[in-house]
């Protein structure tokens, strides 16, 4: 049989758990198998604090807890790629996976694309969104700190999210359609006995209002006796509403190809294949009962076995066995000769796994970029400052300078082109976190050739005329803002009009206060429109569009 270099037995789209499992079970069985993910691998479940009910594992944060099958999938020969699936072809015997790096090519595809969090849809939802209304405790808790909150749902997630949230809030009220929590009694019960926790059964929000100072009423809906009243916090404060309403699944990619129910989950059978063969899902993208990282890897793994049988049964039928290079059986990769042994050795900023994936940037960086630092002295300075230089010790393409002051809102990297002309990119504070991923992206799209682009949204986005001057506040610990920050440097890289400054808001307490934000992302336009949620390049030139001139 032929060997190939260019062809997959899987791809996986999807780092989360269920993509990983799937990646372990099948690297193992010696396929050649890919894991695509866009933004970080792992998941949503990176942002859970606590996961208490993984078999075998007594206590772990979400992170370590994923972080340990990602090294368990590479060990077995497992590959990784960090970009966004634009389309899929799925007819025929060979599937393609078109990404913002290139086409993939594989025997089978598992869509593992997980799902984000619902909205109620009652009034005052939209008006004060980001400004009150919040759906991820993780992202947006600290800034209702000694607020009392109102927390909407009454499953596991739920349950957690307003565990979690007693850290910053003086008081919360659960309201739980039901009479009585849809999750694991013994969370419910931990929930129940909370000093700072009341809960409502047979409850629902109706609306929200407020002025310019955030949520001042709520009305709420006894279901049982269909009497309403009205909340207020104690004082008159303002307080915030959490969502946790179940989830929408990302399944936008397959509208047309695979069947999904009326929900968009997707629909397979007892394999995890869905209607088209050798398409499988697994995780929160499908239907279930249960949405837990136990069930998602149990999916997984079913979906594994049979994407195996897909692969030998693909090896037999077309002759092409695909190749897997030598270097995945071994230890993980050591770094290239090419880079500075005391980065390898004292990486601190950059861990050992993520050099490949930075070097294969790097070679692809079409010119030099300098980083200049501008620094205050402090704590953070120092640690932006280090970060730097250890990622332009990697490759001659990065320059590190560090400066004292000469910039507003310090710490704060800027990115400039070797004649000292600036790319329109800065980031104020350390790009750790999830935000990692989506500064090198910016650091890529600067230089060029940059990602892939369909001709339509570079034409408009190169076609912009007015000035913007974009600020991102993020945390680094969403999983929703790097969508919004790649949109938003791309489009910087693409118009010299456009400068996307990204902000760690937890640096920036005058920025909180001065835009009333209380939710990431939050995007600035010429430091008068602000706008909440997350955004891809076209929905940010959409908006651009409709703001008046």
């Amino acid at each position: 049989m032929a060997q190939s270099n260019e062809l997959y037995d899987a791809v996986i789209i999807g780092g989360g758990p269920a993509g990983l499992t799937c990646a372990i079970y099948l690297a193992r069985a010696r396929y050649r198998v890919l894991v695509v993910e866009k933004e970080r691998f792992g998941g949503q479940i990176t942002i859970t604090h606590e996961v208490v009910n993984y078999p075998g594992v007594a206590k772990v944060s979400g992170a370590e807890l994923t972080e340990t099958m990602r090294q368990q999938a590479q060990n077995f020969g497992a590959e990784f790629l960090l970009t966004e699936v634009t389309s899929l072809r799925l007819d025929g015997d060979i599937k393609e996976v078109v990404t913002a790096r290139g086409t993939l090519r594989a025997f089978s595809v598992l869509i593992a694309t997980g799902a984000n969090p619902r909205r109620l849809g009652f009034p005052g939802e939209s008006e004060f969104r980001g400004r009150g209304v919040a759906y991820c405790a993780t992202c947006d808790g600290e800034f209702f700190t000694g607020k009392e909150l109102l927390v909407i749902g009454g499953g596991y997630a739920a349950a957690e999210e307003a565990l979690f949230l007693t850290r910053y809030a003086s008081k919360i009220t659960m309201l739980v359609r039901k009479n009585c929590f849809s999750c694991a009694k013994s969370i419910a019960d931990e929930v129940q006995a909370h000093p700072k926790i009341k809960v409502l059964f047979n409850h629902e929000l109706q609306s929200a209002a407020g002025d310019d100072q955030g949520i001042k009423s709520a009305v709420i809906l006894n279901n049982q006796t269909q009497e309403s009243f009205t909340y207020s916090a104690a004082g008159g404060d303002s307080f915030g509403i959490f969502v946790f309403a179940g989830y929408v699944p990302n399944t936008v990619l397959l509208k047309g190809l695979v069947d999904l129910d009326e929900s968009g989950y997707v629909i397979t059978d007892n394999k995890q294949q869905s209607s088209v063969l050798g398409v499988f899902a697994a995780g929160d993208v499908c239907i279930k009962e249960l949405r837990q990282v136990v069930t998602a890897t149990a999916d997984g793994a079913l979906a594994a076995c049979a994407m195996e049988k897909v692969a030998a049964r693909m090896h037999e039928k077309t002759g092409l066995v695909p190749e897997v290079p030598n270097a995945l059986r071994k230890a993980p990769e050591e770094p290239r000769a090419s880079l500075a042994p005391e980065a390898a050795a004292a990486a601190s900023f950059i861990s050992a796994e993520m050099i490949p994936q930075l070097n294969a940037v790097f070679e692809r960086m079409a010119a030099p970029l300098v980083l200049k630092v501008h620094g205050s002295g402090d704590d953070k300075s120092t640690e932006l400052g280090a970060a730097m230089q250890e990622l332009a010790a990697l490759t001659d393409k990065l320059e590190c300078q560090t400066v004292q002051g000469e910039a507003e809102d310090l710490p704060v990297v800027r990115v400039y082109r070797a004649d000292g002309s600036w790319t329109g990119l800065a980031f104020h504070g350390v790009p750790g976190g999830h935000e990692f991923t989506s500064f090198i992206l910016g650091l890529y799209n600067a230089a060029g050739p940059g990602q892939p682009l369909e001709d339509d949204l570079r034409v408009r986005a190169q076609a912009l005329k007015r000035s913007f001057k974009l600020k991102i506040l993020i945390s680094l610990s969403c999983t929703m803002c790097p969508d919004l920050v790649v949109a938003a440097q791309r489009l910087s890289a693409l118009n010299d009009k456009v400068s996307a400054e990204v902000y760690d808001l937890n640096l920036y307490p005058e920025l909180r206060e001065r835009f009333k934000v209380m939710s990431v992302p939050c995007l600035i336009v010429n430091d008068s429109a602000v706008s909440f949620g997350r955004r891809d390049l076209s929905g940010l030139l959409d908006y651009l569009d409709s703001l008046p001139e």
